[in-house]
């Protein structure tokens, strides 16, 4: 019975969706890589410019920046995920290196879940209560917020440290796979992550943004879009709507449908058909490619709500104008004395 079954489904006997995930993953993976490697390496270029000129960052860039030092450590591991699929399935970097893997992730994403909530609350200040905003120009009271979202999201990922390599019957070394040993464990720490990393944040910026959202259509009535805040209110809305829907929304709820499917799986087996479990699946293996592409819509924020942003890259447009006249004039300079000098050779 079991070998007709197999013969008539699209996965393996054991449900596995192997080829689908080593077709998928490597082009997802290379693919955020390269783009969120460009982005992000821009975005260090202009915090590294206002560092310059102005020796310090407001909070609005120093949340920012750390948002781009998470995205940075996310895409400089991707390529070790692409290699480990494109090697099908066999990890050759070690141990350790495999536990860091899953740590750099997860303190990615729920890095950023923070980040993006502490940004929209930020700019709720500014909208609702300017005077109130302008007490928060403190650099030393941002950077006590930084470094409390790195330490949390820090030490509740440190149990994804133990999710070290194994050896599978045909002797490769397994990483980043599911233990279904220990899946009861991980649907527990995944409800937590659930509530304090996703949910609870997610209501935040909902409700930060409900308010924002009547307040900046005040001020457009009366003052129109030029109103003070409103083009940067409304990017920072869509933008991290943007994220949340396509990022990280998605992915928690398949990967609890995915961590209840796999528990069930493992204590009553397939029954009657793969097909489910491996549609199933193939969907996380789909929301945790969405889920690393944060990386590459963060930058956004940079480019359309970082303070100083444009005008940092208009100021340094023109010094680029300005030095490119002053060597073609010297070099008009230069061209006109050498041709003087020849006529007055000819003229000898």
């Amino acid at each position: 019975m079991m070998t007709h079954q197999c013969a008539n489904i699209t996965v393996e006997c054991n449900c596995s969706i192997s080829a689908f995930k080593h077709s998928v993953y490597p082009a997802a993976y290379l693919s955020i890589f390269l783009l969120g490697l460009t982005a992000n390496l821009i975005s260090l270029c202009f915090f590294i410019g206002v560092r310059r000129t102005m020796k310090a960052f407001t909070p609005v860039n120093l949340f920012m920046l750390n948002l781009l030092i998470s995205d940075l450590m996310l895409v400089c591991s991707l390529p070790f995920r692409a290699a480990y699929y494109l090697m099908d399935s066999h990890w050759v970097f070690g141990d350790v290196l495999c536990r860091i893997m899953g740590f750099v992730f997860y303190i990615n994403l729920y890095g950023s879940v923070y980040f993006l909530m502490v940004l929209s609350v930020v700019r709720f200040v500014a909208i609702i209560r300017p005077y109130s905003y302008m007490y928060l120009q403190n650099s030393r009271g941002a950077v006590l917020v930084c470094v409390f979202v790195w330490l949390f999201v820090s030490l509740a990922s440190i149990p994804l440290l133990d999710a070290g390599t194994s050896q599978d019957s045909s002797g490769n070394i397994k990483c980043l796979e599911l233990d279904l040993s220990l899946v009861k464990t991980i649907i527990t720490l995944n409800k937590g992550a659930l509530c304090v990393g996703f949910v609870l944040p997610f209501i935040v910026i909902s409700f930060s943004y409900i308010i924002v959202a009547g307040k900046l259509f005040q001020l457009k009535k009366v003052q129109g879009k030029k109103a003070r805040h409103y083009k940067k209110s409304c990017a920072l809305v869509i933008i991290v709507l943007l994220i949340f829907l396509v990022c990280f929304l998605p992915y928690h709820v398949v990967r609890t449908v995915f961590l209840d499917a796999e528990r069930e799986f493992n204590e009553k087996g397939y029954g009657d058909s793969c097909q489910r479990i491996a549609s199933i699946r193939k969907a996380a293996v789909i929301t945790l490619c969405l889920a690393a592409c944060n990386s590459c819509l963060d930058p956004l924020l940079y480019f359309f709500v970082g303070e100083n942003f444009w005008s940092y890259w208009q100021k340094k447009r023109r010094r680029t104008h300005s030095k490119r006249l002053h060597r073609n004039k010297q070099t008009q300079k230069t061209a006109r004395a050498e041709l003087q000098d020849a006529h007055t050779q000819s003229d000898r």
